[in-house]
């Protein structure tokens, strides 16, 4: 799954949303890292569509424009919720490698004692 996927999936999680919707809750959500572009949004959107990971909800006009919502299936929320697993899972790894590296001799946080820098003993 993508980032730009993930995203938009979590921004529909709580409820429907219009496009202009979507985009605000991505850029909240992702802290501003990730800001997509109209074009990329609906590309976004038809893949999910596609994939019956989304669907639409419902249309409305607002100042005469129409607005598109769209909302989690089963399917999507069954997506989302393997994939926050999978990268909590992932983040979890990291953190324990980090943690053991920090332990272990001979790294930057933990480093070795021997020769000074002119190659001699302290």
């Amino acid at each position: 799954m993508t980032t730009a996927a993930f995203f938009v999936l979590t921004a529909l999680a709580d409820q429907p949303r219009h496009g202009y919707g979507i985009l605000r809750e991505v850029d909240e959500l992702s802290e501003g890292a990730v800001q997509l572009r109209v074009g990329t949004l609906y590309g976004v959107l038809d893949r999910l569509t596609a994939d019956g990971l989304i669907v639409l909800d419902r249309e409305e006009v607002h100042d005469g424009r129409l607005r598109r919502y769209y909302r989690l299936t089963d399917e999507g929320t069954g997506a989302l919720d393997a994939e926050a697993e999978r990268m909590a899972a992932g983040a979890s790894a990291a953190k324990q490698r980090i943690a053991e590296g920090r332990k272990a001799p001979g790294t930057a946080a933990n480093p070795t004692t021997g020769p000074g820098l002119a190659g001699g003993l302290a």
